[in-house]
């Protein structure tokens, strides 16, 4: 195994986890930051960040680091971080395809004393169990004897400038009690949050999977809470303001649950306690619950439209914001897609405006083609359906001002005060 100072580092996946990654380490080693996508690397070494996680000017400035979609290239390093997506396929099943894929990469060029770290989110054993008997296959060399592997879940949140990759506390861990100490010195090197050493791989992994899941719950029941305030004529906002001048209250707060973490997560820790024999209720329950609240809303817009004598079919409908969270492109698991999808099916005509999306990604992920710019007075219904700056910035009057004298404004992100929507979660 390298000394600290004999370290050469490579990058393997350069999306929003592993491009600051990569960053940060190129101030203190070489590193090689490697994708197989030939238009990210190409966008990469022009100096541009298409997911706006890392700044133009900090990529100049990354001098250590260079990119590169050739194998060859990681042939010198001696630690390899993984740092690719763990999505689910149409089953809700782990789809570990990018994983293996980066393990057949990084097991082409192992050679002796290298150590291979994760950082995708994957269930308890994932790492050992399926990630390590790819990189002996591959190698021709032994686990534990010729190489060795660590965990270390990632914990980048996706267009939040004030908790940067350095910012949070960061898990570790190791195969061997000598390579745990090893990782967790590494990252001690760049997380100025400080690092937490688990005792082994699952148990890192574990804490990754359940951080989601937890937030999933929560969510899911106050998503649940908010239905039937609805019911009842309450203001679920109010509800929770109250509730929340007790100490431990919880401030969760309803809405649509997508992206590449709390949507898709539990998923992982089900599957893994489905193969043990366990068939996990509470996890599975809320999952239903935040998957079903798309079509909680379009029901309650619907219902809304209708009683101010709006004819459903050929109405026209506005959906404000297509990313999955605020302030960030990305378009990953986005449950504004599955919203637009359902109007379409009562006939509504439904125009989508995100200041922050790629046209050209939004056709690809989704179908959809956001349009170029805001009409005022066209439409029957206008849905703030994500709370980019620029939306919360408007104010009531000009998203009031985008609908026809008779229409429905619903602010499912809580940007505007009770009184000035007519519809909230």
């Amino acid at each position: 195994m390298s000394t600290p100072s004999d370290y050469k580092i490579a990058i393997v996946g350069l999306g929003y986890v592993g491009l600051p990654l990569a960053v940060e380490f190129s101030k203190r080693h070489p590193v090689v930051g490697f994708d197989i996508n030939s238009h990210r690397i190409s966008a990469l070494r022009e100096g541009r960040d298409t997911t706006l996680e890392v700044s133009d000017a900090e990529l100049i400035e990354a001098t250590g680091l260079c990119f590169s979609a050739d194998i060859g290239d990681l042939a010198d390093c001696n630690i390899y971080i993984a740092t690719v997506p763990t999505p689910i396929d149409v089953y809700k099943r782990p789809d570990l395809t990018p994983l293996i894929k980066a393990s057949e990469t990084i097991g082409s060029v192992l050679k002796k004393g290298d150590v291979v770290i994760y950082e995708s989110t994957v269930y308890p054993g994932a790492t050992e169990e399926e990630c390590v008997p790819v990189l002996e296959r591959c190698s021709g060399l032994k686990f534990n004897v010729d190489f060795f592997a660590g965990y270390s879940p990632e914990r980048i949140n996706p267009g939040d400038k004030n908790h940067r990759v350095t910012d949070i506390r960061k898990v570790t861990s190791g195969s061997t009690p000598e390579i745990a100490d090893m990782v967790d010195a590494l990252y001690c090197e760049i997380i100025t949050a400080g690092t937490h050493k688990a005792s082994s791989i699952r148990v890192a992994e574990a804490a990754k999977v359940i951080e989601n899941t937890q937030r999933d719950v929560n969510i899911a029941l106050i998503n649940e809470l908010s239905i039937i305030f609805n019911m009842m004529g309450i203001d679920t906002e109010e509800v929770l303001l109250a509730a929340g001048t007790k100490w431990n209250f919880l401030p969760f707060r309803p809405g649509l649950v997508g992206g590449h973490c709390i949507g898709v997560d539990p998923f992982y820790l089900t599957h893994k306690a489905a193969a043990i024999g366990y068939h996990p209720e509470i996890i599975l329950a809320g999952r239903r619950l935040n998957d079903s609240m798309g079509a909680h809303v379009v029901s309650q817009l619907i219902k809304a439209m209708t009683r101010r004598g709006v004819h459903i079919p050929g109405s026209r409908v506005l959906m404000m914001g297509l990313t999955f969270k605020e302030n960030c492109p990305d378009l990953r698991n986005t449950k504004v897609a599955g919203i637009v999808a359902e109007l379409k099916d009562y006939g509504v005509v439904v125009d989508v405006y995100d200041p922050w999306v790629s046209k050209e990604e939004a056709w690809r992920e989704h179908g959809l083609t956001p349009v170029d710019e805001l009409q005022k007075g066209i439409y029957d219904a206008v849905v703030v359906a994500v709370a980019h700056k620029q939306f919360t910035e408007m104010g009531a009057p000009a998203l009031r001002a985008l609908g026809k004298d008779v229409h429905v404004l619903y602010d499912l992100k809580y940007v505007m005060p009770a009184d000035a929507s007519d519809l909230r979660l």
